[in-house]
């Protein structure tokens, strides 16, 4: 169990500390062997597989004084990406809704050494066939659907981004060198832009075949040859994925700020303060609406043109990608002191599921959690555990990972469940 920012700084040592019953469940259930996020087991060679024992299961579920975590059994019809995962949250609009249905018995089909710490989703070739993984050591990873490794590229850097899979498998990618990649499927690369800041969040593909992606303070469209196109720049660091929300393209800032530019022009067609940091990544629902998170611990609505509609408190940090179920609510992660799963609805938290924290603020659940066709709820967290929260509010999976599990769950047309883990391996879960 990590425990460090997503921002990337490590806690003081007294932050770290675990209470005691809490380390001895953890000791008692951890059978994945730990690593450090910065580099593979010594013991074993990064670029192989290993089984994991059904002894990894974790059956129990963790409740606290909260109402349950309910939504509607079976979730109401609604829009839902048809096809493969080939970007953060499965669409343009960030919504994490899954077509298959995720597992409901534990049964671990690989564990992929990736050479390095994953903070971020796995995505997917268009077929399917080819799993793209960004890790904390530098690399794209390419795996096969048995988790053997295809080929990796270097990126300069860390990489925090989700790589984005164009229609004609190019993957798009970012790091902290300041760089952005283009990478055939075969593994070569097409070309690199030097953006001159950190890449941190995933980039946004859109239709016209541009790419959007943010750079330190800077939000930059680059066009299918590798050339800058267009360039705007927010007053302080852009932590969240860029959005599409009809026209524009919609992100918040570090300077407490929602902006939204024209898709096609890259103007500004609003600028909205919230009072904090806004670092919690946008999600669009189906009629509009725009939901992000901040460091106020609020989830705040607004509308398609900028205006707050309404805010709701979630008691704690907002750090993550949101997300939206199939009725409407907003799906969130929340950090400490009581780390938990809500959900939102008309600007009122209506239910949740907490995990065990540590009492840090800056402990908890990174992001939104991926709904599928059943209405159950996927999601990790920084105490090292997978969940699955039926819509009757019921732990329903449970999985023990080697180390956090910050970045989005994926869920493969099979009902393969992808989960990247700190503890630098990809685990598929099997249906």
């Amino acid at each position: 169990m990590n425990v460090t920012g997503r921002r990337g700084a490590a806690l003081p040592g007294a932050l770290r500390l675990v209470p005691v019953a809490c380390l001895a469940a953890l000791v008692a259930g951890a059978v994945v062997a730990r690593v450090s996020p910065r580099a593979p087991r010594a013991e074993s060679d990064p670029r192989t597989c290993v089984d994991v024992p059904a002894s990894a299961r974790v059956p129990a579920v963790v409740t606290r004084d909260l109402a349950p975590l309910l939504g509607p059994a079976p979730p109401p019809a609604a829009l839902v990406h048809a096809g493969a995962t080939q970007a953060q949250h499965g669409d343009a609009r960030r919504t994490h809704r899954a077509s298959a249905s995720g597992p409901l018995a534990t049964r671990v089909l690989f564990a992929a050494a990736v050479g390095g710490a994953v903070a971020t989703q796995v995505t997917t070739s268009p077929d399917e066939q080819t799993l793209y993984v960004a890790t904390l050591a530098g690399a794209l990873v390419a795996l096969a659907r048995d988790g053997r490794e295809r080929f990796r590229v270097a990126l300069g850097g860390r990489s925090y981004t989700s790589p984005a899979v164009a229609e004609d498998g190019t993957i798009f990618v970012g790091s902290d060198a300041g760089k952005l990649f283009a990478v055939s499927p075969d593994g070569h690369t097409k070309f690199q832009v030097e953006l001159g800041d950190e890449v941190d969040v995933a980039p946004l593909l859109l239709a016209s075949g541009e790419l959007v992606v943010a750079a330190g303070k800077q939000v930059v469209w680059i066009d299918r040859r590798g050339n800058v196109t267009r360039r705007f720049e927010a007053k302080r660091k852009v932590f969240t994925a860029p959005a599409l929300a009809g026209a524009l393209v919609v992100f918040g800032a570090q300077d407490d700020h929602v902006y939204g530019l024209s898709a096609t022009r890259g103007e500004l067609a609003f600028r909205t303060p919230l009072g904090a940091d806004v670092d919690g990544s946008p999600a669009v629902a189906d009629d509009g609406t725009i939901f992000v998170g901040t460091d106020a611990g609020e989830v705040v609505h607004l509308s398609g043109d900028g205006r707050v509609l309404g805010r709701a408190k979630v008691g704690g940090f907002v750090r993550g990608a949101l997300a939206i179920a199939r009725n409407g609510d907003v799906v969130v992660g929340t950090y400490g002191p009581a780390p938990k799963l809500v959900r939102v609805r008309d600007h009122q938290v209506v239910g949740g599921f907490a995990v065990l924290g540590t009492g840090a603020k800056e402990f908890g659940v990174h992001g939104g959690a991926l709904e599928d066709a059943r209405g159950t709820l996927y999601f990790g967290a920084q105490d090292d555990q997978v969940y699955g929260v039926s819509p009757l509010g019921e732990r329903v999976f449970g999985f023990r990972a080697g180390g956090d599990v910050d970045g989005p769950l994926t869920l493969l047309g099979d009902g393969t469940l992808l989960v990247p883990c700190e503890d630098g391996h990809v685990y598929a879960l099997g249906p």
